[in-house]
């Protein structure tokens, strides 16, 4: 069984600790985890894991957020990955912060990440595992808020919240997602 787990982000330092890179800040956790590293590929950084017969690649994609459709894209063919067996992980500001929410499909919800995949994969027919970043901003301010970097409060609890996100992708792929939404939704 092969799995792709994508994080989502903007590529470059100064994107590091922002809302927006949530996607690559849980995958670097789940990396350091399993003490492995991300070498530079086409399109991406990429790590590889794998436990009791399932291969688990990871990608953060270095074309940035609005482009990312083609670095996955490029990967699902390459690796010929089910779109079932695709987990999407990246932020949204509907959700509190902190709160997960894994589903088997939707929309992109507004979120330019996920309309690039959906574009370059025709589908959104494909499981995705939404961080919440909480919508603490003012009118017409939202994309200066996902590029601002965490708060300190934020901070304090990310360990924390980055280590549930890691348990839902580790059910994602020992136990299915539907297991998995009944057991974190």
């Amino acid at each position: 069984m092969k799995f792709l787990i994508i994080g989502l982000g903007n590529y470059g330092q100064e994107y590091e600790l922002t809302r927006h890179n949530i996607g690559f800040l849980i995958l670097d956790f789940l990396v350091k985890k399993f003490k492995k590293k991300f070498l530079s590929d086409r399109y991406v950084k990429n790590s590889f894991i794998q436990i009791k017969g399932r291969k688990i690649y990871l990608i953060k994609p270095t074309t940035y957020m609005n482009l990312s459709g083609k670095a996955v894209k490029y990967w699902v063919e390459k690796l010929k990955i089910k779109k079932g067996n695709i987990l999407v992980v990246l932020d949204d500001i509907s959700l509190p912060y902190g709160k997960n929410r894994i589903r088997k499909k939707g929309s992109d919800g507004g979120h330019n990440g996920l309309k690039s995949i959906n574009d370059s994969l025709s589908s959104n027919e494909y499981p995705r595992l939404r961080f919440g970043i909480g919508n603490e901003y003012k009118t017409g301010k939202k994309s200066h808020y996902v590029l601002e970097n965490f708060s300190e409060t934020e901070l304090k609890k990310i360990e924390e919240k980055i280590g549930e996100s890691i348990k839902i992708i580790e059910s994602f792929c020992f136990e299915g997602i539907e297991i998995c939404m009944n057991k974190y939704n």
